[in-house]
């Protein structure tokens, strides 16, 4: 966050200003995604005409960018939070969807169908390498490895996606199996899938994460 103490007046009314345009752009992604963000309309809310608000964000994508770096750092941080003080595996995956139910639409920017046409920005995919790595380090320091998979001999000539972390194979594939279980339920949950059906979908994560582990 911007000092702003040390900010000049000038800077703390346009740090205002984008905060404000921000928040109007998650209150429409609440009411109708993603895809239906108009930054005129935000204008028009905020007694802005549409050229005075291209001040302070140039376009559409410059706004979206900023809303997904935000879904991610709050995640990243929420999650290193946890990890600090002493959450193990289980409990990061209690953390990831405390986030998401907490904000649903924030979960779907970041982890929803992409945007055609849209390409983020490296330094949100540095950040988004920041959440995996917190739950990868759980891992490593929790499991210990086992014969090789097939698909865990291919990751070995594909993990790229991790970097330079040091986690052996077998732990990125542990890794693999939290964030697709973890992710596939949640999105279900949070679309709705699950309404209707008389189950409660916070003890089938529950459920879901105690298998994935014992597995």
């Amino acid at each position: 966050m911007a000092d702003t103490g040390a900010m000049s007046s000038r800077e703390r009314y346009r740090a205002q200003v984008r905060a404000e345009i921000k928040q109007q752009a998650w209150e429409q992604l609440a009411k109708a995604g993603v895809a239906a963000l108009s930054l005129n309309a935000i204008a028009k809310h905020l007694g802005m005409t549409g050229p005075g608000l291209y001040r302070y964000f140039a376009s559409r994508d410059e706004l979206i960018t900023e809303l997904i770096r935000d879904a991610y750092r709050s995640l990243a941080d929420t999650l290193r939070a946890a990890a600090d003080a002493g959450a193990d595996v289980a409990r990061l995956a209690h953390v990831v969807r405390e986030w998401a139910v907490s904000d649903p639409h924030r979960y779907f920017l970041i982890y929803g169908t992409p945007l055609p046409g849209y390409h983020a920005p490296a330094d949100t995919t540095a950040i988004s390498s920041e959440i995996m790595t917190t739950v990868i380090d759980a891992y490593a320091e929790a499991t210990s490895d086992k014969a090789a998979t097939p698909f865990e001999a291919h990751l070995e000539s594909h993990r790229d996606w991790a970097g330079e972390h040091p986690a052996s194979t077998a732990t990125l594939r542990r890794f693999l199996a939290f964030w697709t279980r973890v992710h596939g339920v949640l999105s279900l949950e949070l679309a709705g899938h699950f309404a209707g059906m008389g189950f409660d979908p916070a003890q089938l994560f529950d459920d879901e994460v105690a298998e994935l582990l014992a597995r």
